[in-house]
């Protein structure tokens, strides 16, 4: 478990709110993957949308990275620096692939971008103020 450091600032709480909204999104995710997955006629597919997977590849990529999204989310919990780089590279990754949704989804999808970049805000700046026992 992460203990408090003596340079502990009172924003700590933000790397906690990290992890609690990094595993969110973890979730979110895996059940968009299910979503693509057995349900083909939920996503409504515009003119103007660019796809370059099927429905089946997208269903395991979102799943795929809601399981890394979630297990990144309990390392940062832990205070592990891999949880910390890890988490800030899935919501990068994570507020790049919703981009692609905001032409057919844009309220979820900008939904989940800003959670994307307070998970990488929160990492950055107070990050390093966890350490491992």
């Amino acid at each position: 478990m992460a203990t408090r450091n003596n340079s502990e600032s009172a924003w700590m709480g933000w790397v906690g709110f990290a992890a609690v909204m990094l595993a969110l999104v973890g979730v979110f995710h895996i059940i968009e993957g299910f979503v693509a997955l057995f349900k083909n006629d939920i996503y409504a597919v515009t003119a103007n949308g660019v796809w370059l997977f099927d429905y089946t590849q997208w269903g395991w990529i979102h799943i795929f990275g809601g399981l890394l999204a979630f297990f990144a989310a309990a390392s940062l919990a832990q205070g592990k620096m891999f949880g910390r780089i890890v988490a800030v590279l899935v919501a990068m990754v994570s507020v790049v692939a919703n981009m692609a949704f905001v032409p057919v989804y844009p309220v979820w999808s900008l939904m989940m971008v800003t959670v994307g970049v307070l998970v990488i805000w929160a990492v950055m700046v107070h990050g390093g103020e966890l350490k491992e026992d």
